[in-house]
């Protein structure tokens, strides 16, 4: 029951601090700011697109591992129905809300605080270890099977795709969407906050069942 708890409060954290990002338009984590700017690109929703971007790294997770587990894959699928959900649905609560209407060093601030509360989510459901979003199941194979734990190095390299994927969409549209302070304080903190959440958020719990997953 206990897992349980920390495993729905990180898919809450992660799904609110996505929202926060996006809503605000300061500067999103860069798996979200790729797929906002994608979507500017491909006449498709934000939530399908999330859909989209995450069953592109699945297939990557299985070219790492070199193997197919069903498990891991439908576990992959169903984290992230309703975390695509709910970032549409919180994004379009706090608009409504009028987040945007607020002091920009206000905004700046919560933009920021959507940044840490996904970091917090991370490390929350990295440890539990049940069910991962695609990505983030993607820096903990990084994390543990090729920088021995190491949150940053691993962080940095699993940002490579979304800067990737930006850049390419700025190039088509001519614009660029999600990219700010929020996006330089993702890029620079983002890993080492999962770190520091592992230590610090709620301490007895542990990484589980990490051999089985590597």
């Amino acid at each position: 029951m206990a897992l349980l708890g920390y495993f729905s409060l990180s898919i809450f954290l992660n799904s609110l601090g996505n929202a926060l990002t996006v809503a605000i338009n300061l500067g999103s984590a860069l798996w979200t700011a790729a797929a906002v700017n994608l979507s500017n690109v491909f006449p498709i929703t934000l939530s399908v697109m999330l859909f989209i971007s995450g069953a592109l790294v699945i297939l990557t997770n299985i070219l790492i591992l070199r193997r197919f587990e069903i498990k891991r894959i439908l576990g992959n699928l169903i984290f992230m129905v309703p975390f695509a959900w709910l970032v549409g649905a919180f994004e379009t609560w706090l608009v409504k809300l009028g987040i945007t209407t607020l002091p920009l060093m206000l905004q700046v601030v919560l933009d920021c605080l959507g940044i840490i509360l996904i970091a917090l989510a991370i490390s929350l459901y990295q440890r539990v270890n049940w069910m991962l979003h695609p990505v983030d199941d993607l820096m903990q194979i990084i994390r543990f099977k090729y920088f021995k734990g190491n949150a940053t190095l691993a962080q940095l390299v699993v940002f490579s795709p979304p800067i990737v994927a930006i850049l390419i969409s700025v190039l088509v549209t001519h614009q660029i969407y999600a990219i700010n302070i929020g996006t330089l304080f993702a890029l620079l903190f983002q890993g080492t906050l999962v770190g520091f959440f592992d230590k610090y958020a709620f301490p007895k719990l542990k990484h589980q069942k990490l051999d089985e997953k590597l």
